[in-house]
């Protein structure tokens, strides 16, 4: 481990940079903090803080100039990875017949800058889904193979995270190049810096800095306990997937349905959800492409057969989303498809909270309708 400062973060985004890496991080755009590329350390949001409840997001300034003091947006890494809007494949007429063309794969060099440990394990899940099978998605593969992921500990804790109980956080547990501890305190503003992997190492010995002593090792893992501390939110993780599918007909379904817009924004959100549907798209020249969109299982139009769609009740949507994200998926992908970044909450027009859910439907037991 290695302990930088300021100008050792700037020299690691020009060591990506030569590298020939395009930098991908957090900055703070329209009241929020988003993933856009950047430059500089100069961009980080120094000295802003999120504040998070079911349905509510805004930033707030800090008393310090931490550059990675709060918790995670809107964004999530897999608009680089799993794009909202993708070509699959183009087709032209030729001499009365029909040329279809690949659309070549864009995988560019990224290193994304700022990865939370709940983001990490939700990138995991998607290369479970799209890498990790018989069939593999090239063009997910190819991205995924050229990016450097760049972690940090978290030293804040929103009101809408749980990742200590889903085990995915707040600290690292692995899938990273480098991670980052960012400490404030009466020694100074630094970073403590691990190596993941050997490129990682690489970058990381050839970073300016000095060897992290065992009071700054110290200090780390002290905050990343009291980060864990500060959550309040839980979900048994073990016990879920069972208490959800003995559950199928319990009246809390009715009376979340009754609160939910069907509006798609959670799974928007969501680090791990890959729904998508196929939309063929033509001109007037005679050309054609087929595009990949993301799209929701909260979508009337998304579980549509041919005799009309098989779930046309809100109560029905909520109820897939939620018994898939943390039931079924395991029958699935061997893994939950929740990592308690809590942004469905955050991000909810009526702040419906599935931790809230999950615990009302196990304090009133097995409570099948009649």
């Amino acid at each position: 481990m290695k302990l930088i400062d300021l100008d050792g973060l700037q020299a690691l985004l020009d060591a990506l940079h030569a590298r020939g890496y395009e930098t991908i991080g957090p900055v703070r755009r329209e009241g929020a903090i988003v993933y856009e590329r950047i430059d500089t350390a100069a961009e980080l949001p120094a000295g802003w803080t999120d504040r998070q409840a079911p349905g509510r997001y805004r930033l707030e300034r800090r008393d310090d100039k931490a550059v990675f003091g709060y918790a995670v947006g809107p964004h999530a890494w897999k608009r680089y990875l799993f794009p909202p809007r993708q070509t699959l494949f183009s087709v032209q007429r030729t001499n009365g017949g029909l040329n279809f063309l690949p659309e070549p794969i864009d995988a560019p060099r990224r290193a994304f800058i700022g990865v939370r440990a709940c983001e990490l394990a939700a990138i995991g899940v998607q290369d479970r889904v799209f890498a990790g099978g018989e069939h593999v998605d090239a063009a997910y593969a190819a991205r995924r193979e050229s990016v450097l992921l760049v972690a940090v500990n978290c030293a804040v804790a929103a009101d809408t995270c749980f990742c200590s109980a889903m085990n995915t956080g707040p600290a690292v547990r692995g899938g990273h190049d480098l991670a980052l501890t960012e400490l404030i305190d009466a020694a100074g503003h630094r970073f403590v810096v691990e190596a993941g992997s050997d490129v990682g190492a690489e970058l990381l010995a050839a970073l300016p800095g000095s060897p992290a002593g065992e009071a700054d090792l110290a200090a780390a893992r002290a905050q990343t306990e009291r980060t864990a501390a500060a959550q309040t939110r839980s979900i048994d993780a073990a016990t879920v997937p069972a208490l959800l599918m003995e559950n199928l007909e319990h009246p809390r379904w009715d009376a979340v349905a009754e609160r939910c817009l069907s509006c798609a924004n959670c799974t928007l959100a969501c680090p791990t959800c890959f729904c998508s549907s196929n939309q063929d798209v033509t001109d007037l020249a005679g050309a054609a492409s087929r595009e990949r969109l993301w799209d929701s299982c909260f979508n009337v139009e998304f579980s549509h057969l041919g005799h009309g769609s098989v779930r046309g009740s809100v109560k029905s949507r909520y109820r897939q989303w939620l018994t898939h994200k943390l039931a079924t998926w395991h029958d699935q992908f061997g893994q939950s498809g929740c990592v308690g970044c809590g942004r469905c909450i955050t991000w909810c027009p009526v702040g419906i909270d599935l931790t809230e859910e999950v615990a009302a439907i196990a304090a009133s037991g097995s409570q099948e309708a009649s």
